[in-house]
């Protein structure tokens, strides 16, 4: 869980990505090889769940490195090469603290086939590129994170991929020194490789979904409002996570450069000593800095954000604040899913409760703290009023401890996801000509990304942020690759895969009723009914999800705010 920085959960080190059967030793001998518009590649195969072979060609270069003159640029697309590009090998992941291979050199992506076209013929299926979770600063695309042995049993193309993190990739001033958002113009130079290349492995160009989470779910909605993305991709899924809710989006982060720069010694003076200075320290030196960015406990959760760019005569990936797009008809109507996990970040709570010094901070100073742990404005008259709201709201202003336990895992998963998410799906349904599917995952197996204290890592305390993620891509770091020996885990993975799947090949996740999703039909999202289907142990449509505790934060962040400064692309 990302909510603990990626020190606690992130890195732990397991096994790589083993075979999964003696088919993987069977193909073990056969060489893929493709020609995309670039250049010959060659490949290596890797075995599905069910058995299948996958064609894997991972650490595809999909941009130049972005070192030295080009830290802190924008992304320069890749060029053709002579020869045969290996890419048979996980590449290192952007710059963070982990005891993974890193390098500021880090973006390339992967591609995962089942079917690679032969002679003429192209069987031309639905991609999926999904774009990790990780708080902008942390994790990747390995196969060890991202496992394709459980999407791979679906007939589609799936691509992952890394983009910059952190300062290296966040870095904004708010001037023509560092206007932002560099991370996302990573994603948007991916997503073109994806367009002029994905052919040669079997996708169709014109069929891309792009599934994000968390920090990923994020990037999707934005590159859904980003002049900068809009005929790249058909379809979008945003899982666990939206910029619509209570985050201030900044026009820049220059305390947060500031920051950067005291923790490394560079002056802080101005903008062009911060970034000039910043270029001299080696990526590591920055990566290894996350943890000084905690304020309260391990939050806040957020720390480098994208910003409303300003116009420095640079390309801007995003002119105006999200939400005034959206309500201005600014952004790409595709088909769209979101959802959360019944519990999200509720998990944090434990990190107030079970320390006497954190409570008693809380209690004393909850003005203070409340909107470091809960993302929303500090300091100001209106983040007053708003602590007094959900003080009042959440624990009825009584004193928080461990009788508030259940309050206060909710205030965490709504505030850093809960609210933003719905929020999303009320918007982009009440504004799209195009239909709207919302979700809570709710099915709790024997895994999660969160154990209650002291059940030595055995029992789940609900179901909290990636906890679908486990169903979706195999995370050999954390996880065991399920086998019919798991039957309800097994179910689960057939059931996730499935409907993203149809998804991507149809924009329905469930075109018509079968046996194998529990024959429901999930109904799009409308602001009349606001339906959601439940995903347990059954698929079971339900509706208004969390009507109650939403409300309250629509009272607090009201849309008419938004309609200020129109700005339009």
């Amino acid at each position: 869980m990302i909510g603990q920085i990626v020190l606690l959960i992130f890195m732990s080190y397991a096994a790589a990505l083993p075979d999964a059967s003696n088919q993987a030793k069977k193909n073990s001998n056969e060489v893929p090889l493709v020609t995309t518009p670039l250049g010959q590649m060659k490949g290596t195969t890797m075995t599905s769940r069910l058995g299948k072979t996958i064609y894997a060609f991972r650490g595809i270069r999909y941009a130049k490195p972005p070192v030295n003159d080009l830290r802190f640029k924008p992304p320069v697309a890749v060029e053709k090469w002579d020869g045969v590009y290996n890419a048979t090998e996980n590449a290192p992941m952007c710059p963070q603290p982990t005891t993974d291979p890193t390098s500021e050199d880090c973006l390339f992506l992967n591609v995962y086939s089942t079917k690679l076209p032969k002679g003429s013929e192209n069987p031309k299926r639905p991609v999926i590129v999904h774009i990790h979770a990780g708080g902008f600063y942390s994790v990747g695309s390995p196969s060890y994170w991202a496992g394709p042995n459980y999407f791979m049993d679906q007939d589609i193309v799936l691509v992952t991929f890394n983009y910059r993190l952190a300062t290296l990739g966040f870095l904004s001033t708010g001037d023509k020194e560092a206007p932002g958002n560099l991370g996302l113009k990573d994603q948007v130079v991916l997503l073109k490789w994806v367009k002029q290349n994905i052919a040669a492995f079997g996708g169709d160009p014109d069929n891309v979904t792009i599934l994000g989470y968390s920090a990923g779910a994020w990037s999707v909605i934005l590159h859904m409002v980003s002049p900068m993305s809009t005929d790249l991709f058909h379809k979008a899924v945003s899982m666990s996570g939206s910029p619509l809710g209570c985050w201030p989006i900044p026009h820049n982060q220059l305390d947060i450069a500031k920051k950067q720069a005291k923790l490394v010694g560079c002056p802080e003076d101005t903008p062009a000593n911060i970034v000039k200075c910043l270029k001299t320290k080696p990526f590591n030196e920055l990566a290894e800095t996350l943890p000084k960015f905690a304020e309260f406990g391990n939050d806040p959760v957020l720390i480098w954000s994208p910003v409303i760019e300003g116009d420095f005569g640079q390309e801007r990936f995003l002119p105006a604040h999200p939400i005034t797009l959206i309500m201005n008809g600014n952004f790409k109507k595709v088909p769209f899913i979101t959802g959360v996990t019944s519990d999200e970040f509720g998990g944090r709570a434990f990190t107030i409760i079970n320390n006497e010094t954190l409570m008693k901070e809380m209690n004393d100073n909850f003005e203070k703290v409340a909107p470091i742990a809960f993302e929303y404005e500090r300091t100001t008259d209106q983040s007053k009023t708003i602590s007094k709201a959900l003080k009042t709201f959440y624990f009825q202003d009584k004193p928080i401890d461990k009788s508030q336990l259940t309050p206060l895992a909710q205030l965490y998963a709504d505030s850093i996801i809960g609210f933003s998410v719905n929020r999303a799906a009320k918007l982009i349904a009440e504004h799209s000509n195009e239909s709207v599917y919302y979700y809570r995952f709710s099915y709790q197996g024997r895994y999660s990304h969160f154990y209650l204290p002291d059940s030595n890592n055995t029992t789940p305390y609900g179901v909290v942020h990636h906890d679908d993620l486990i169903y979706l891509f195999y995370i050999s770091k954390l996880f065991p690759l399920f086998k019919e020996s798991s039957p309800t885990e097994v179910e689960m993975v057939s059931k996730l895969t499935s409907l993203y799947a149809n998804f991507a090949k149809t924009g329905k996740p469930i075109p018509t009723p079968v046996d194998s999703l529990d024959n429901v039909k999930w109904e799009p999202f409308t602001l009349k009914d606001q339906k959601y289907l439940d995903i347990g142990n059954k698929l079971v449509p339900s509706e208004k999800l969390y009507e109650k505790r939403y409300t309250e934060w629509e009272k607090l962040y009201p849309l008419g705010q938004y309609t200020k400064n129109k700005q339009s692309h």
